[in-house]
C-alpha cells in the first residue's frame, strides 16, 4: 500500500473521529444550555422551572382505561406512538375556524409513529379521518362505556370516547400495542411554529383555500403559525379535495418542521430554550407514561438522532368508497403488509402502498 493511500485513509479516519467528537461536544452543549436555561430563568431556581413546566402538561391514563385486553408489548426495543391533532373549538381554538362550534373535539390528524429498534429511524403511517372502520367497544378515561359501531368514520372514535377510545380503535385496526399517546391542539401547534420563528417550505403550485385562511402563491415561504395551520388543514386547496391530499401536505410539512427544529439556534439562548419548552409542554396532552417533564425529556432525547431523511412516511392503504366519494375503505390485504412489517420491526414494503388511493397532492410542498 502506498504512503499516499495510507495517508488518505488516515485522514478519512481522523475525519470520522472528529465527527464523533463533535457529536459528543454537541450533546454536552445541549446539556449545558439546558442547565443554563433552568438556572437563568428559574426565578426561585431549578425547582421552580420544573414545577412550572410540569404544571403545563396534561396527561390521560390510557392503561387504566383500556385494562389488559390489548396487544402485548414488544421486547425488541421498538415503540409505537399514536399522535393526534385535535380540532376542539373550546377556549382559544374558537378563533381558528372550522370544526365543531359546540366545544367538542375531533381528531383532525392521526399518525402512528413506529420508532425502530436502536432509535435511529422511524416510520409514520397517517390514517385518513374519513376511513370507514368498525369501531370496537371502549371505555373512556372518565370510566364511561361506549358500544361498538360498524361502518363509521375513523375520527368518530376520538369524538366518542376521547384518547382512550382512539387508542383502542388503532390497536384493534393494527393489532399493535400503542406504547405512548401524544395529542396537539390547534392553538398549541400555531404557537409552537411561531416560537420556532416559522417553518420554511416551497410550494410548486398556488394554494388557496378560504376555509383554511390560506393563500400561498407558488414559491418559497416562511410560514408563521397561522399559515402553517392552514396548510396542514387544507383539503380543498390542492389535489382531489380529499383528506388524502391533506395528509400528503401534512407529511411534507412535518419533515420541514423536523428540519427546522434541528437547524434553529435555540441553544444559543437559555430564554429561547425555556420559551420553546414552555410552549411545547402547554401544547401537548400525553399518556401518563409521558406525563412529567422528566419522562417527556427522556423520551425526546431518545429520538434526537432521527432526522428527516431517517423518517419513512406513508398513508394507510385505502381505496375510494364506490358508494361515497367522500369516504375511503381500508385495503385489508395491503394494510396487513404494513402491520406485519412493524410487528417484526421492518420497514414498510413499497408494495403496501402501490396502487392505493393517494390524494394527488404529492410533491406540491417540500421543505426548503
Amino acid at each position: 500500500m502506498s504512503a499516499e493511500s495510507t495517508a488518505g485513509k488516515r485522514q478519512r479516519g481522523d475525519g470520522r473521529r472528529r465527527g464523533q467528537r463533535e457529536k459528543r461536544r454537541t450533546g454536552l452543549r445541549i446539556a449545558a444550555w439546558t442547565a443554563a436555561g433552568i438556572v437563568a430563568l428559574g426565578g426561585a431556581g431549578a425547582g421552580f422551572v420544573y414545577v412550572e413546566l410540569n404544571g403545563n402538561l396534561e396527561s390521560v391514563d390510557i392503561d387504566q382505561a383500556l385494562g389488559t385486553d390489548r396487544p402485548g408489548k414488544t421486547d425488541d426495543g421498538s415503540e409505537n406512538i399514536l399522535v393526534l391533532g385535535s380540532d376542539t373549538r373550546a377556549g382559544d381554538n374558537q378563533d381558528l375556524g372550522g370544526g365543531s362550534d359546540d366545544g367538542t373535539a375531533r381528531s383532525d390528524t392521526a399518525m402512528i409513529v413506529h420508532v425502530h429498534e436502536g432509535h435511529e429511524r422511524a416510520g409514520v403511517v397517517s390514517i385518513p379521518r374519513d376511513t370507514l372502520i368498525d369501531r370496537p367497544p371502549c371505555t373512556d378515561t372518565d370510566g364511561g362505556s361506549h358500544p361498538a359501531a360498524n361502518g363509521v368514520m375513523f375520527n368518530s372514535a376520538y369524538t366518542t370516547g376521547g384518547a382512550a377510545c382512539a387508542v383502542k380503535t388503532v390497536e384493534s385496526l393494527s393489532g399493535l400495542r400503542m406504547d405512548h399517546y401524544l395529542e396537539v391542539d390547534f392553538t398549541g401547534f400555531e404557537k409552537l411554529v411561531d416560537e420556532l420563528g416559522g417553518v420554511e417550505v416551497t410550494t410548486t403550485e398556488d394554494i388557496e383555500d378560504p376555509d383554511s385562511r390560506l393563500d400561498l402563491p407558488a414559491g418559497t415561504h416562511r410560514l408563521d403559525g397561522e399559515q402553517a395551520l392552514g396548510l396542514v388543514r387544507t383539503r380543498h386547496g390542492v389535489g382531489d379535495g380529499s383528506d388524502l391530499g391533506r395528509i400528503q401536505l401534512q407529511q411534507a410539512f412535518l419533515k420541514a418542521l423536523v428540519r427546522q427544529v434541528g437547524e434553529v439556534g435555540v441553544l444559543t439562548s437559555p430564554k429561547k430554550l425555556y420559551d420553546l419548552a414552555d410552549t411545547a409542554t402547554e401544547a401537548v396532552t400525553t399518556d401518563s407514561g409521558l406525563g412529567s417533564v422528566n419522562s417527556l425529556m427522556s423520551f425526546a432525547n431518545g429520538l434526537k438522532g432521527i432526522g428527516p431523511a431517517d423518517v419513512h412516511m406513508v398513508t394507510l392503504p385505502v381505496v375510494y368508497d364506490p358508494a361515497n366519494a367522500n369516504r375511503v375503505l381500508l385495503d385489508e390485504t395491503k394494510a396487513r403488509q404494513v402491520w406485519d412489517a412493524w410487528r417484526n420491526d421492518r420497514p414498510i414494503p413499497a408494495t403496501a402502498t402501490e396502487g392505493t388511493a393517494a390524494g394527488e397532492a404529492k410533491d406540491v410542498v417540500s421543505g426548503s
